[in-house]
């Protein structure tokens, strides 16, 4: 089996790229970078032309550093693992249990990636990945990674089970905006071959992915609710958030981390408004407590009246 194993045992399907593939996309990549650094050393000795030798070399070696070795290194650490030549190619740079590779990983790669890629013409690196099992070179070897095809056939792909039908709307309120894409990757590809895996090694690994997702919603589960039908559960809610997004662009959206409304319960009915006033129509009615006037106007009952406007009553 040349595929991606976990240490618990998971065989993630990820098939490692082989050579052909590898080569064209290293030498895309390398028609791109060595084009930029052409541009920018023949800008960089038009603009030093005033300058002395030492100042030239510096720049130059600046350059050399920063194109050719930095560039990768930085495209490959926003992307996790894909560049332009594997993006067209369908690759990607993976760590050896199937996550995102990293800063220090995409470091290690472009660091041995100069002795066996440009100081070698890539001689070495080719050698490493026809010795190599999984087609990994040297720089592999050395970060912890293994570059795997994204494409598969069709027929290959496994959908993932659906959970229990007690189960289905139990999680409607959970919060999903804390769980990260490598986590539920992971989760995915356990739901899809758990049927292929030992039951002890199965139910460890449902174990532990539950706690995490656990740890990241800050929800436990129902109690006596399995591992894996709670996961199969929580995978379900989360597809149907994004087929409710997906299919409704026009519904208003929530805010963040707030989960929708559920399908099955009906939105709380407006205020009514009362009707514009007409000829004929009942008169608005009269609110029980009369308003108060701040300003109070003394009356008759204050024994003030004659002196107060100067107008006494007939006798």
């Amino acid at each position: 089996m040349s595929g991606v194993v976990t240490g618990d045992a998971v065989y993630l399907g990820l098939q490692p790229a082989r050579l052909p593939s590898r080569a064209l996309a290293l030498l895309l990549d390398l028609v791109v970078v060595w084009a930029a650094y052409l541009l920018i050393s023949v800008g960089i000795a038009l603009a030093t032309a005033s300058l002395d030798e030492a100042a030239v070399m510096a720049l130059s070696i600046a350059s050399f550093v920063l194109v050719l070795v930095g560039a990768p290194i930085a495209v490959e650490t926003l992307s996790h693992g894909r560049s332009l030549g594997k993006l067209v190619c369908g690759l990607r740079v993976v760590r050896e249990d199937g996550g995102p590779i990293r800063f220090r990983h995409a470091l290690m790669r472009g660091a041995m990636g100069v002795v066996e890629i440009l100081m070698t013409m890539g001689v070495v690196a080719c050698v490493a990945s026809l010795v190599s099992e999984r087609g990994r070179r040297i720089g592999d070897v050395f970060a912890g990674t293994l570059v795997v095809r994204e494409r598969v056939a069709p027929a290959s792909a496994m959908v993932v089970p659906p959970p229990p039908p007690w189960l289905v709307g139990r999680f409607a309120a959970l919060d999903l905006s804390a769980v990260p894409d490598a986590l539920w990757l992971e989760i995915r590809q356990y739901l899809t071959r758990m049927g292929g895996l030992d039951p002890a090694i199965g139910q460890r690994l449902a174990e532990r992915l539950a706690d995490e997702l656990v740890a990241r919603t800050g929800t436990p589960p129902p109690p006596g609710v399995p591992a894996a039908a709670y996961l199969a559960g929580v995978v379900a809610e989360r597809q149907a958030r994004d087929a409710r997004r997906a299919f409704a662009p026009g519904a208003a959206q929530g805010p963040v981390g707030v989960p929708p409304a559920p399908s099955g319960v009906p939105a709380a009915p407006a205020a009514p408004t009362a009707p514009p006033a007409s000829f004929g129509s009942a008169p608005p009615a009269v609110s029980a407590t009369p308003p108060t006037d701040p300003v109070r106007r003394p009356g008759p009952a204050d024994g003030e009246g004659s002196r107060a406007t100067g107008f006494a009553p007939p006798t």
